[in-house]
């Protein structure tokens, strides 16, 4: 599961923007949506025999998303469950050595598990966010294939001076606001201050507000109807 955010990405929203509504004196801290997404990669070579789910759609944990053509795999194992049958009784009739009974019996479960890898089961409840290869493609172990995000909870980053800081401890409640959806109002929590400082980027400060430092923290959001996505810009309004 990624959950690290990329130096790019942090660069694109370490941005303190201290944003004033309505002449009250009131300031937002501007951030980025994101979600765990997991990625899901082939565990065997194969062709792509389809996608059995599209981008967007809902998956349940455990729900099939990719079908990959492995007709040789299923032939071993098939082999591989016929030997195995006959070296069960030659083992009961006391023909066949244990040893050789413990390798039979690997060769056949380990067939019918790479036999089981050639379907793609999503590890998460969420949604379908990328498909990366196409119905024929040639795929190796260890090909990107999906990603699927958890938007059952989301978050963003915002960063924040030191003085404002202080006032700040994980769990305290805070709003949130949609600028793209009328400002429509959502609650979260602040749910980690990274304790490290960093420096406010060049490109978007004054160059007295440059000097100074500001800190990462993490806002939580529940987001049961799926309203906040990830790339959604939110604002963050923090208690005085």
């Amino acid at each position: 599961m990624k959950k690290l955010i990329p130096a790019a990405l942090i660069a694109a929203v370490a941005a303190l923007i201290a944003l004033k509504v309505g002449g009250g004196g009131d300031f937002r801290y501007s951030g980025t949506i994101e979600a765990t997404e997991t990625d899901l990669s082939a565990r065997i070579s194969g062709v792509i025999d389809r996608y059995l789910a599209r981008e967007g759609d809902p998956v349940a944990a455990g729900e099939a998303l990719i079908s990959i053509d492995c007709d040789d795999l299923r032939l071993a194992a098939g082999i591989a469950s016929d030997d195995f049958r006959r070296a069960e009784e030659l083992f009961k009739a006391g023909s066949l050595s244990r040893e050789n009974y413990d390798r039979l019996k690997y060769r056949r479960d380990d067939s019918e598990l790479k036999v089981r890898w050639c379907t793609v089961k999503s590890p998460v409840s969420g949604r379908l966010l990328y498909s990366y290869r196409e119905k024929g493609e040639l795929v190796s172990p260890g090909v990107k294939l999906a990603t699927v995000a958890d938007l059952s909870e989301v978050w963003a980053y915002i960063y924040v001076p030191h003085d404002t800081l202080a006032g700040l401890k994980p769990g305290m409640e805070v709003k949130a606001f949609l600028p793209e959806a009328g400002d429509m109002e959502f609650a979260g929590r602040i749910s980690v201050i990274y304790p490290e400082a960093e420096f406010t980027p060049k490109n978007v400060q004054t160059r007295k507000e440059r000097t100074r430092l500001v800190y990462a923290v993490k806002v939580s959001f529940p987001n049961k109807g799926e309203t906040l996505k990830p790339g959604m810009t939110v604002e963050v309004e923090l208690p005085e």
